[in-house]
């Protein structure tokens, strides 16, 4: 990375006249950095008559501590080629990339400042009747297309090799899979929930199994995940859906990607009760996200299974009795890791602007301390569903 620089404004400004035809030799370019997040520079480039490109440029460390947290630049080149690999076979649902450029770890990606980001209109109580059966075509045709189904086993294990990603991982692996379930001094949660927190850490069953399921994400490489879908990650309008950011993209389990969407939707669900005073919104809305959560597992098993009936290539897992069986354990792994979200996103590290937003402070613990409860329900209770029936039946009885 001899050549890398951090871009200013400036920067990004004559970095998208040189490369790009996006714009006129002549256009008067104004450029801003608006990231948000917590480990990237990005920038909108525009003209004067409002075409724009994004530039996405990562920094040699975490942008939300600085220098003292050094991370690998070769994250972007994950990221950039994560979103070709998945654009190729969910082209509707992923964010279009325009141009990489690994030297100065940066990305030319479209502009998608005309869509919302999924969490920020979800806590404005929006409703997108065709979210679940976008994510469920995201969802199934990632995963199918870079599995074992679908790809030789050469071709599959060159690829785990090249989407290693293991300091990225290792933050999942502990903020996700480890902190929240053992006491860290990176958790972050209020003293009124301590009662809850220490009886949620000593349960051994629950410890048991939050084990199996870091296990599975350690050792266990079906696909080629996001590996970060959570609603901040997901630009939305009414008529489309397109997932950025899988800088923590890496070969794991099928389950993870979807019960990472499954366990937003669910502190969305719980956070509404702080949220929304008008009940009949409220009530309205919750149904909304526990449809769309069904429409998505539901959907991600039907065209799953139809993918892989018409192009499975390994005759081994050509058997309609396998693949069933297969799914159900993706299933079951995906409400598991549901439950982890629900947790570490209430008593962990990286919180979410759905419960950390509520004004009322009693109303606020309140969800907080209901996601705790609805967290450790769906990772206890996980290994007894096997359809996505089931799991609204679950949810059903935990959720009223």
């Amino acid at each position: 990375m001899s050549q890398y620089v951090a871009f200013t404004e400036q920067d990004a400004i004559r970095y998208v006249q040189k490369n790009t035809t996006l714009f006129n030799i002549d256009d008067s370019l104004t450029c801003y950095e608006f990231g948000d997040g917590n480990l990237n520079m990005v920038f909108r480039v525009s003209n004067q008559a409002g075409q724009s490109i994004i530039l996405k440029q990562a920094l040699p460390y975490a942008r939300c501590v600085g220098e003292s947290w050094p991370l690998t630049l070769d994250r972007a080149r994950i990221e950039a080629e994560a979103l070709l690999a998945h654009s190729k076979v969910s082209p509707d649902h992923t964010a279009k990339v325009i141009a990489y450029n690994p030297e100065l770890a940066l990305m030319l990606l479209e502009d998608l400042g005309h869509m919302q980001i999924l969490r920020t209109a979800q806590n404005q109580g929006q409703h997108f009747p065709l979210l679940g059966q976008h994510m469920a075509h995201y969802f199934a045709n990632t995963a199918f297309y870079h599995s074992d189904f679908y790809l030789t086993a050469q071709r599959k294990k060159a690829l785990v090799a090249q989407f290693i990603n293991p300091e990225l991982c290792q933050i999942t692996e502990d903020l996700f899979l480890t902190d929240p379930f053992v006491g860290h001094e990176r958790n972050n949660y209020p003293a009124e929930l301590e009662p809850e927190v220490s009886k949620l850490q000593s349960n051994t069953s629950l410890r048991l199994a939050v084990a199996k399921l870091k296990s599975k994400f350690l050792s266990c490489p079906q696909t080629l995940l996001h590996g970060d879908v959570h609603s901040g990650s997901i630009f939305v309008d009414q008529s489309q859906t397109k997932l950025i950011d899988p800088e923590f993209a890496f070969f794991g389990p099928i389950g993870f990607d979807l019960g990472s969407f499954i366990g937003n939707l669910l502190i969305n669900y719980c956070a509404q009760t702080g949220r929304m005073s008008d009940e009949t919104a409220r009530q309205t809305m919750q149904q909304h996200l526990l449809e769309t959560l069904n429409i998505t597992t539901s959907g991600f098993v039907q065209q799953f299974t139809e993918l892989a009936a018409q192009h499975c290539q390994d005759i081994s897992f050509a058997d309609a009795t396998y693949q069933q069986a297969f799914l159900q354990q993706v299933l079951q792994d995906a409400i598991g890791y549901s439950g982890c979200e629900l947790i570490r996103r209430t008593i962990g590290l990286a919180h979410t602007s759905d419960i950390d937003t509520i004004s009322d402070e009693k109303a606020r613990l309140a969800v907080q301390q209901r996601t705790l409860v609805l967290g450790q329900a769906l990772i206890l209770n996980a290994q007894q569903v096997t359809t996505s029936a089931q799991l609204a039946e679950l949810l059903h009885q935990h959720l009223n």
